[in-house]
């Protein structure tokens, strides 16, 4: 009986082996091919928030990290558009932390301005057919940023209508879109804040 109850012991050691060998395996065979398909998401991604013609450099290359609490308790990526070596753009990943359910990752693209030329929703964890609806395909709401300029920290048209702002919020779940819209302002008022320093950094997404 120990006998067997070693062999059994020892099979499965063996086995346990080969799994771990065999997913090893496996990563260190498509870890490229995901990293590609990543690379290739991230310029779509970025293709549908900022307008092609408003950089002429690649900006999925063009990446650096911002650590301030103001847009995400951990470092968020922002890829920088340039003309002609000029500052012209910038997509940034923002966290709202107050969402109904947790964290909604966002990816906001702006002009050397401040307006917003596009945002979507990057993860959530929304309610299905309430909370939900920030994502494009199940809602056009993400798209009521779309050219809208931030006057200053005390402007009342940044929040939802709720709270006497200009966005709408959704029937039955007014935390979500107030969430966003909340995160939105924070990063535009960072963007304006700190741009210079932005385009100066020289702390680049490779160093997370």
């Amino acid at each position: 009986m120990k006998k067997a109850i070693e062999q059994n012991a020892k099979l499965l050691a063996i086995f346990a082996i080969a799994c771990t060998a065999l997913v090893a395996l496996v990563d260190f065979l498509t870890k490229d091919t995901i990293a590609q398909q990543q690379q290739q998401n991230l310029i779509k991604s970025l293709a549908v928030i900022i307008d092609p013609n408003d950089h002429t450099n690649n900006m999925s290359t063009a990446c650096i990290l911002l650590n301030d609490e103001a847009i995400g308790e951990t470092p968020q990526k922002a890829y920088l558009g340039y003309i002609d070596e000029k500052p012209a753009s910038i997509a940034m990943t923002i966290t709202a932390p107050d969402g109904y359910n947790g964290n909604i990752e966002l990816l906001i693209g702006m002009n050397i301005n401040g307006k917003v030329t596009g945002m979507r929703t990057l993860k959530h964890q929304e309610t299905p057919g309430l909370g939900d609806k920030i994502e494009l395909r199940k809602s056009d709401w993400i798209l009521s940023f779309n050219n809208k300029l931030l006057n200053g920290e005390s402007d009342p048209q940044w929040a939802v209508k709720k709270d006497g702002g200009s966005f709408d919020q959704f029937t039955g779940a007014t935390i979500t879109p107030r969430a966003i819209v909340n995160a939105s302002k924070r990063a535009v008022l960072y963007f304006q804040q700190h741009k210079d320093n932005i385009y100066t950094s020289t702390k680049t997404c490779q160093e997370n």
